[in-house]
């Protein structure tokens, strides 16, 4: 089995906004796959070095060295592209839009058939639970509700590998327990979900692997069941001893 996901020796800079400051390494020689099927958690602390990489794999941003392979294709190839599914952390959609009406934008975007179009809304609003508002303007939505019309939008090409930035932020714990509830059946459905979080309970519950970065470096990578043995901690005591936090004994 190939990777679905492959990033070999991927560095990133960027030049500093003042003059004769160095160059800025994001990213520091990153290897990493990620196989079909998994649900794989891409963690790490502010400014490790995650969104960079993220920005890569999306296109946004060009590598300064290194590859990074969508289907065994250039990440920067369009067609390599259209089978990913991405739900940015912070969303804006058009509220004066119900999700019906998104999701026709989106398909239009994407150019599917108009035929085919309704069934795929459809399904996409089974999956997210969101059969009963789909006619509700997104405006009048709560905050998990238009967090599932963001994964709504991400699914509606029927993609193969899902790119989810921080899918729980901002959530309260409902909102948490129905987006983790969603990545198990999208999983159960041969989906692979490629996503960072900070919500470290959470990807504990929902993921394969995880890779934790810190200071634009990979410190650890590997099954959550292995870490967690080979630590003998959970992966919120691994992540704090990976980035140098000690908590402060309570008084």
């Amino acid at each position: 089995m190939r990777p679905i996901l492959k990033i070999e020796n991927l560095r990133v800079e960027y030049r500093s906004r003042e003059a004769h400051q160095p160059l800025k390494v994001a990213v520091h020689d990153l290897d990493l796959s990620v196989m079909p099927g998994e649900v794989f958690g891409f963690l790490g602390p502010n400014g490790a070095g995650k969104t960079s990489t993220m920005n890569v794999l999306l296109g946004f941003v060009q590598p300064t060295a290194g590859g990074v392979y969508l289907f065994d294709a250039d990440a920067r190839d369009p067609l390599a592209r259209q089978r990913i599914g991405y739900l940015p952390e912070l969303t804006y959609y058009y509220k004066f839009l119900s999700v019906e009406e998104l999701l026709r934008f989106y398909a239009k975007i994407f150019r599917i058939p108009k035929g085919e179009t309704e069934k795929r809304i459809d399904w996409v609003l089974k999956v997210v639970e969101l059969e009963h508002a789909r006619t509700r303007l997104i405006k009048t939505y709560s905050k998990g509700m238009q967090q599932r019309a963001g994964l709504a939008q991400a699914l509606i090409n029927n993609p193969d590998l899902l790119i989810l930035d921080e899918p729980t932020s901002g959530l309260d714990p409902i909102g948490r327990m129905k987006v983790r509830e969603i990545i198990r059946r999208l999983k159960h459905e041969g989906k692979t979900v490629f996503f960072s979080s900070h919500e470290l309970g959470e990807v504990e519950t929902v993921c394969d692997r995880v890779a934790i970065m810190n200071e634009g470096r990979k410190t650890v990578e590997g099954s959550v069941t292995d870490l967690v043995a080979e630590h003998k901690m959970d992966l919120e005591h691994i992540f704090l001893k990976i980035i140098g936090y000690t908590p402060e004994a309570p008084v």
